[in-house]
């Protein structure tokens, strides 16, 4: 993604409408991640910071972030430097991906003082760092020292240095002289020969420049003439020209899903990718990372977790398969008694020691010859003992292993079920609460807790949706939240809704005002839908009844009832109205 100093330059320039704001409130939901609430007459923003070694950003943010029940020291020390802080002023070093935010603040004393707040986007060297008036490093999120970094550290107490520069050249400061007579020595790739010479440039421009300029990506720059080259200089100066504005905010789309962006046009791609101008670069920004960074904060969140509940479904699977096999060979228990009444009948033809027992097998119609073997260390009698006692074994074994697959099948249905509510967790309540439940079920152990009390977390609530039809819909998150909105919260006369023999959540319909119309239902069971193991589906089954037609059997797992006088819809999910009807 190239958030590259250009980009950066556009999005500084978006900020600065909120240079004169006070920091209202500060929050740090990850570890690379921290928010400033800023506050003015002109309005209110939620500044986004972000040194992810992956993809750090800067921009303002609408999203709602989970923070931690503790804030981390890192958040604890902003709070105590900047909190009722006025944004004075945002630097950024010329074609530096380098962003200094400068804020009026008071020290201990109350004197007036002046704190920066430095954001590196720098690939896997990103960092953020806090200095203070004197240009000393009051802490920084990654502390450098000098076995990580011979050239540069970044240590509390350290006089706060730039990154070091690459040397390259800033292109709108280049003469046309200057680019025409490197051009014409240069070699290679046309792309490759940009990045490497000019700073503030990524690769995705680059080659924009070469399609530009040359009509292709990929052009060599030995096979251009000198006329070429002067006339290609020429133009590369007027783009060079541009990168001082205006800007516009792209989103690059394929098959519909976002893949890039940038502050000009894309045109590399053809009919490859789809351009999309959004309101502002924040907002671009914004669409672009939320669904992804939580996916990926949830999938850090709920991988141990996920790992225990798939080794568990693996082991019940096994001893499932075993169980069948073992069922499967008492079918043939009428054999053994069988052998039993034959070696019984035939005691005065055996001797102690004998090994096997040819005989006539009467249960055959055509009393064909048939070899029965025989223990040598057991009398005649015991032999015929031992197939009546295997075959009442066999009998038992039928009774008792078709009782323990039946709960088996439970067991291994409800872990798929909780398998499903872990991959559409949203936050890390929704995943306590999980955890929680297995605990409770005692699959998991009770988790240890640190020294001190732990905070109290509010009651998560089922997701809220508003129909079309102006009626409230609830969707269960997890199956402990299934039981209670489906069994304690809804009315006799709400319409419950469920996927068929899908794994999903729990939908109730409030019809404390009246029947809802065919929108409504249609609505509900898309939700219904989309909140299952069949969210990527079409046409999926969709069972309603009445919430008085739905009970939950004595002993059953968490979430699983049954229900009966139900009708079925077939509905595809909708996650785009889903997005717009669901109430915050």
């Amino acid at each position: 993604m190239p958030f590259d100093a250009v980009f950066l330059t556009a999005v500084t320039a978006e900020l600065a409408q909120a240079v004169g704001a006070r920091v209202d409130k500060i929050n740090q939901p990850t570890r690379e991640t921290v928010i400033l609430h800023l506050r003015s007459q002109a309005g209110s923003w939620k500044l986004l910071i972000d040194a992810n070694t992956g993809h750090p950003r800067l921009h303002f943010t609408t999203e709602t972030y989970e923070n931690p029940a503790a804030p981390p020291m890192f958040c604890m020390l902003l709070r105590k430097h900047l909190s009722g802080g006025r944004l004075l002023e945002l630097r950024q070093e010329p074609m530096e991906r380098v962003v200094e935010m400068v804020f009026a603040c008071t020290d201990e004393l109350g004197d007036p003082v002046q704190k920066r707040l430095v954001l590196e986007l720098m690939g896997r060297n990103s960092n953020l760092v806090l200095v203070d008036g004197d240009g000393r490093i009051l802490d920084c999120l990654r502390r450098v020292d000098f076995e990580m970094s011979e050239q540069r550290q970044v240590l509390p107490g350290l006089f706060y240095e730039l990154p070091p520069s690459q040397g390259k050249q800033i292109p709108q400061q280049t003469p046309a002289s200057l680019v025409e007579s490197q051009l014409a020595r240069g070699q290679g790739p046309f792309d490759q020969w940009l990045l490497d010479h000019f700073s503030g440039l990524s690769p995705l421009i680059c080659r924009e420049l070469s399609h530009r300029l040359t009509g292709s990506t990929s052009t060599e720059l030995g096979s251009l003439s000198k006329e070429q080259k002067i006339a290609i200089a020429a133009k590369l100066s007027e783009q060079f020209a541009a990168l001082n504005g205006p800007f516009t905010p792209v989103l690059l789309r394929k098959e519909g899903k976002p893949k890039d962006f940038s502050y000009t046009n894309i045109d590399q791609y053809g009919a490859y990718m789809t351009q999309e101008t959004c309101q502002s670069f924040s907002a671009l920004l914004d669409s672009f990372y939320t669904a992804r960074d939580r996916a990926e904060r949830m999938h850090a969140r709920t991988s141990a977790l996920q790992k225990q509940i798939s080794n568990l479904r693996a082991r019940t699977a096994r001893k499932l398969e075993n169980q069948r096999k073992e069922l499967e060979a008492t079918y043939d228990r009428e054999s053994l008694r069988q052998k039993g009444d034959l070696v019984t009948a035939n005691l005065h033809n055996i001797t102690r020691g004998q090994t096997m027992l040819e005989t006539e097998n009467f249960y055959d119609p055509d009393l064909a010859m048939i070899r029965i073997p025989l223990s040598p260390t057991l009398s005649p009698q015991k032999n015929a003992a031992k197939y009546y006692k295997d075959y009442a074994k066999a009998k038992t074994a039928e009774s008792v292993l078709t009782e323990q697959i039946a709960k088996g099948e439970v067991e291994l249905d409800y872990l798929s079920s909780v398998l499903d509510e872990l991959s559409r967790a949203e936050s890390e309540r929704d995943v306590n609460e999980i955890r929680q439940e297995l605990t409770e079920g005692g699959y998991l152990r009770q988790q240890r807790q640190k020294s001190g009390k732990a905070p109290k977390q509010a009651r998560l609530r089922p997701r809220h949706f508003r129909s079309s039809e102006g009626y409230d819909i609830y969707v269960g998150r997890n199956n402990r939240q299934n039981d209670q909105l489906t069994l304690k919260d809804a009315m006799k006369r709400d319409l419950w809704f469920h996927t068929q023999k899908i794994h999903g959540s729990h939908v109730i319909i409030d019809c404390s005002t009246g029947q809802p119309g065919k929108d409504t239902l249609r609505q509900a069971a898309q939700l219904a839908a989309q909140f299952s193991q069949a969210a990527e589906g079409q046409n999926v089954p969709v069972d309603y009844t009445a919430v008085r037609n739905v009970k939950k059997p004595a002993g059953a797992k968490p979430g699983m009832v049954i229900y009966d006088h139900y009708q079925t819809l077939y509905v595809t999910p909708d996650p785009e109205w889903a997005a717009s009807a669901e109430v915050k």
